[in-house]
């Protein structure tokens, strides 16, 4: 239950929970827009949660940078485009004008008064590219440019690493379309320690908190909020074994993430298996259950980003297992999905998010989920061509990979009928040679062909023949890359009570709050985008009360 207000051991104007990309621009946003002190909770002794281990894209229509690009946008294209794909009725206009009315305006500022410097990724196209209203050949996602880690000092050390284990030194935009750069400025990215993608967003970011003295606390695990009536004063927060009670004259901000490493939340709301999040694992759903202490309302909770992952043979950090993400592995070419009858069920190259749903297909027949468990399967020449999860070099697989000299023996090897896998993979290199899959349409879409090769024309791209033995296989979970459901918000980021009443002095934003697109993956950076600007909003609003 909450607390009662009995008297604080520190108190501030604004507390944030949470350092992700959302939490951070929370912090940020209530220092410059006239909180005089702020104070960041971190639940685990590393900062910047997922967001430091994602791509770090922000998707953000209507931003300036379109014009400069030549892309025409309009705020009833973004609504038809995100209406049309979302559940009837689960899209609110008031979150969602917030998001495409503030965002521009976050981007202004994170220019302006931030070391955080984004652009506009050239032809990155949204992800359901043939829907009403979507931008096919790009215009809604930014990509960071490199942070050089060597501003960070001592703080370098305690940001969360990217699940590779080592940073990228290039920009997303750089490896798509000028990859190999220089020695010389390979060199001094070297030296300076300049990453791209998740890890340029929050080293980024954390350099304006250092800038503005903002204090963050590490391994301090906020319990429960103090309330006094009806309005969240504090929270209680557990550090070095104690418990500490942190009032909050302005307001708590929840910026934790989502839920889908808490099992008895994922068994009590999402729908269908999910075996595999690809998160970290502090994303327990920690402020969800102190929003829901408050009367706080909910939205979305049966949803998430879905996404395909595979459990890598060691363990986390944490001591849990670690999931890789598996999303440009599916979408090369010579490369195929099988379900546990030893066919194909969808088309791999299409988005993770809208692929996660097709998982959940239940037969009331066997009463059970006829694509789990499912496979990717591969040739000799995939894996000599192209990083295989967690591969470094060509011609390997990764360890936990099952192999075949025949795709019957491979079959035998993985539990699955030898000549059933054996005909979908005749049928499906049918297919490519006659130059179009007419199972499922892959390499049919724009977004289809620009995640795979680029080496090839579309469709091929993403089409290519299984026929160099020796053959492979890797089992795939059915994961996410967080929740999306959580407590509702209303414009201002506040979380509203179940008549639609704001809980004064209680924001949220991040993977903790009803998605504002509700559950709606737009294009590359569709969580970090909405997250952000509730951040951005959340911050200021809270600054701004009396």
């Amino acid at each position: 239950m909450s607390e009662q207000v009995t008297g604080f051991d520190v108190e501030v104007d604004v507390v944030v929970l949470g350092t992700g990309g959302a939490g951070l621009t929370a912090a940020l946003a209530a220092h410059d827009f006239g909180a005089g002190e702020v104070l960041i909770l971190e639940k685990f002794g590393m900062i910047g949660g997922t967001s430091a281990m994602s791509g770090g894209m922000l998707w953000i229509p209507l931003n300036d940078q379109q014009a400069e690009h030549g892309v025409e946008d309009s705020f009833d294209e973004v609504v038809a485009y995100l209406d049309g794909l979302a559940d009837d009725g689960h899209l609110d206009p008031e979150t969602l004008s917030a998001f495409l009315e503030e965002g521009p305006q976050m981007l202004r500022w994170f220019e302006e008064k931030t070391p955080v410097r984004l652009k506009l990724f050239p032809g990155f196209p949204d992800y359901q590219s043939w829907a009403d209203g979507a931008k096919e050949h790009g215009g809604r996602s930014l990509d960071n440019e490199v942070f050089p880690f060597a501003e960070l000092g001592s703080w370098t050390k305690w940001v969360n690493p990217p699940k590779t284990g080592w940073p990228r030194r290039t920009s997303m935009i750089e490896d798509y379309y000028t990859p190999g750069l220089d020695s010389d400025t390979l060199a001094d990215r070297e030296e300076r320690d300049c990453r791209g993608q998740g890890q340029a967003l929050i080293g980024s970011l954390l350099k304006g908190v250092l800038d503005r003295g903002i204090p963050l606390h590490r391994e301090s695990r906020a319990r429960h909020l103090i309330t006094e009536g009806r309005r969240v004063v504090g929270v209680v927060t557990e550090e070095e074994g104690r418990s500490l009670r942190v009032g909050a004259r302005k307001g708590v901000v929840i910026a934790t993430g989502g839920f889908e490493w808490n099992e008895t939340l994922v068994a009590s709301f999402l729908r269908g298996p999910m075996t595999g999040p690809v998160s970290v694992p502090e994303c327990e759903g920690d402020g969800l259950l102190m929003a829901m202490e408050v009367g706080a309302s909910l939205g979305n909770m049966g949803k998430s980003w879905w996404l395909q992952s595979s459990q890598e043979l060691a363990a986390h950090g944490r001591g849990k297992a670690n999931y890789l993400i598996g999303n440009s592995e599916r979408t090369r070419p010579r490369s195929i999905l099988v379900n546990r009858a030893a066919k194909r069920f969808v088309n791999e190259a299409a988005n993770y998010n809208a692929i996660g749903p097709v998982l959940h297909n239940f037969d009331a027949n066997t009463h059970d989920y006829v694509n789990l468990p499912f496979w990717i399967v591969v040739d000799q020449t995939y894996v000599d061509t192209y990083r295989f999860f967690n591969t470094t070099s060509a011609g390997a697989a990764p360890p936990w990979a099952m192999s075949g000299a025949t795709i019957a023996e491979l079959a035998e090897r993985i539990g699955l009928d030898g000549a059933v896998l054996t005909e979908t993979v005749e049928r499906f290199n049918a297919d490519v040679r006659a130059g179009r899959d007419t199972e499922f349409g892959r390499g049919d879409a724009t977004y289809d062909n620009f995640w795979g090769d680029r080496n090839f024309e579309a469709p091929y791209r993403t089409l290519g023949v299984i026929d160099q033995a020796p053959f492979y296989a890797v089992k795939m979970e059915s994961g996410v890359l967080g929740t999306c459901g959580g407590p509702r918000a209303n414009g201002n980021a506040q979380v509203i009570d179940w008549n639609d009443q704001p809980i004064d002095g209680l924001y949220v934003c991040s993977n903790a709050m009803s998605s504002p697109t509700a559950g709606v993956y737009g294009g590359a950076g569709g969580t970090l985008g909405p997250g952000m600007t509730f951040g951005f909003i959340a911050g200021r609003h809270a600054a701004q009360q009396p």
